[in-house]
């Protein structure tokens, strides 16, 4: 189960990053939530380290994998925020919710295989 929440959880945000970078669609969205390009460029590659992380992090260092799911639960509750803020619906914000809670899975079940601790 959590190998797959991973395979999900990546491809996702590898599949994001790359539509936060290039995106128009995506561009005109965080236009829509008030954001520059700026942090729309942010996010994009901080969803693509996200991504990165899970993997690197499965196969070669679990305290990567720890790190990089803190960061993808945390992005996706401030994306689900800004949806709540800006007044989209519950069915436009709950890919943002249902994220952070997949990440925040990952995040627990890695915490007990922290080695910096």
């Amino acid at each position: 189960m959590l190998l797959i929440a991973i395979i999900l959880s990546s491809s996702a945000f590898f599949f994001y990053g790359i539509n936060c970078l290039y995106s128009p669609k995506i561009a005109a969205e965080f236009i829509r939530f008030g954001m520059n390009k700026t942090i729309r460029l942010l996010t994009g590659y901080l969803q693509l380290i996200g991504a990165i992380g899970l993997v690197v992090g499965y196969f070669c260092l679990p305290d990567l994998v720890f790190i990089a799911s803190a960061g993808l639960t945390l992005l996706m509750l401030l994306g689900f925020a800004v949806r709540i803020k800006i007044k989209d619906s519950i069915l436009e914000s709950s890919p943002s919710l249902i994220f952070a809670a997949l990440n925040l899975y990952i995040c627990v079940a890695y915490y007990s295989k922290l080695t910096l601790l």
